[in-house]
């Protein structure tokens, strides 16, 4: 050994040589603190935090993951879950002092429209639901439904991100995000947050990936997109000439120098992102292949879903996949039915019936079967269901071809089931043609409240600071529906 490097330690160790037993001594800490390190490098607690190990909540939460049946394109409350027979008795009449400009074609206003559909009472609770809806009409008592929800924009893309982001702006973080940012991941394998988009090539959402961002959190908590068909995501299998060990020592050195990095800047988090979003990928070709792989799943549950029936089987695969993570830890799942706007997603401007029709007959039974698998598995009682979009429609009819109806952000329905909801109850009241929210009120923040209470998360201390404020989910406002809550 050079003296030179190691400086009077090396010297004073070689002119005063110890015995046997004090070697043995000093070596065994140093044994001991090799193990350590060992066993903290393959838990990656080595230098920076993993952003997505899980944390504690703020009380005891009774839902330990979402999944959010995202109902893009607006749809109709009054033709699927706020039954309104004064329409029926209004139907064709001109309403008195409706403001034209409420929805998005002004010039294209009619008089009062019935819904199409028939509707019939479902449950021990009685609830009157659209016939869209046969399967889903079997699960009314395990759902809390909200009929009074307002929003603040009658334009897709801001009402998009005001129901994603409690903003009607892109920039800010999402439920999602702000749900793993508060709670962590249970998943050492999997993403913390889940994405899947419209399976029959109708593209994405308005406003793209920008619904499922973390905005000014860091990027480890924004959704990780599954694309529709194909490999949910790239490189989700190792290149067939790089094995195991060979991945493993790049992905180590890569990390090594990554907290070099992040040792003199401790408060760079993108960094620190960036080191777990490498180690996440690599776990993830171990563990995604087989949480993705729905082929070992039993006959009798494909059936229960729809998944081999011709127009529910691409949503069916999706809410299975939906549990099959869940059940791996994932902590939030949005699914969206429909793609962009117009009849590319329940968007019914024109022929609200066939609108309406076909994108019920592709989630109607797969939804169905999720809620009963989850029931069946003891999984629905810690787990939240949502089916919820960005805004409702109008009661008056739009005059585009076969009747349809316009955006309406003064009133939506939307359910709750499982993660710790009433079931069989209904929340709030729109007027009696259901244009406005009319009793027990519900903003968006309001439906953010609850989402994170039944989390453990209390809205107003999940909080993030940035621009020299403290920022949260729910802005300045928001309250718990408490009524709803089991």
């Amino acid at each position: 050994m050079n003296s030179a490097i190691y400086g009077d330690t090396m010297n004073d160790f070689l002119s005063h040589p110890i015995n046997r037993r004090s070697m043995l001594s000093r070596c065994g800490m140093g044994l001991g603190a090799l193990g350590l390190t060992s066993l903290l490098h393959d838990e990656k607690l080595l230098g920076a935090a993993n952003p997505l190990a899980p944390k504690q909540s703020h009380f005891p939460g009774r839902a330990k993951s979402v999944i959010w049946i995202f109902v893009n394109g607006g749809p109709s409350h009054v033709d699927t879950w706020d039954y309104k027979p004064a329409l029926e008795k209004m139907d064709g009449k001109t309403f008195e002092g409706f403001d034209r400009f409420t929805g998005f074609f002004a010039n294209a206003v009619g008089g009062l429209m019935k819904s199409p559909f028939q509707f019939t009472p479902r449950g021990q609770c009685g609830k009157m639901v659209s016939e869209i809806f046969p399967h889903l009409g079997e699960h009314v008592d395990k759902m809390a439904f909200i009929h009074s929800g307002h929003t603040e924009s009658n334009n897709h893309s801001p009402a998009l991100f005001m129901m994603n982001c409690g903003l009607p702006r892109m920039g800010y973080p999402c439920a999602g995000a702000w749900a793993t940012y508060g709670l962590g991941s249970p998943s050492h394998d999997l993403p913390s947050f889940v994405v899947m988009s419209d399976p029959l090539g109708r593209g994405l959402p308005k406003g793209h990936a920008a619904n499922w961002g973390a905005g000014f959190l860091p990027s480890v908590y924004q959704g990780t997109h599954f694309r529709p068909s194909g490999d949910p995501i790239d490189n989700l299998h190792r290149p067939k000439e790089q094995d195991v060990s060979r991945q493993r020592r790049q992905l180590d050195l890569l990390a090594q120098l990554n907290r070099h990095d992040l040792n003199k800047n401790p408060h760079e988090e993108e960094l620190s992102a960036r080191i777990e979003s490498f180690e996440l990928a690599y776990r993830m070709q171990t563990a995604a292949p087989e949480a993705l792989d729905l082929a070992k799943e039993p006959d009798h549950l494909k059936e229960l879903y729809g998944l081999n029936v011709g127009k529910s089987k691409h949503f069916a695969a999706q809410c299975m996949m939906a549990r099959r993570l869940v059940e791996r830890g994932t902590r939030f799942i949005q699914i969206y039915s429909g793609g962009m706007a117009n009849q590319r997603s329940w968007d019914g401007h024109s022929d609200i019936k066939g609108n309406h029709t076909g994108f019920a007959q592709e989630t109607d039974q797969p939804i169905a079967g999720l809620l009963t698998d989850l029931a069946q598995r003891g999984l629905l009682d810690e787990t939240l269901v949502i089916w919820a979009g960005e805004f409702g429609r109008l009661p008056v009819a739009q005059k585009s071809g076969k009747p349809g109806r316009d955006h309406n952000p003064h009133c939506f329905s939307a359910w709750m089931a499982g993660g710790g909801v009433k079931g069989g109850v209904s929340y709030g009241e729109s007027d009696e043609v259901g244009h406005k929210a009319a009793v027990d009120k519900v903003h968006v923040n309001d439906f953010h409240a609850t989402i994170l209470h039944l989390l453990g998360l209390n809205h107003k201390e999940l909080t993030y600071r940035y621009g020299g404020r403290d920022f949260r989910l729910t802005d300045v406002a928001g309250k718990v529906i408490a009524p709803i809550l089991a």
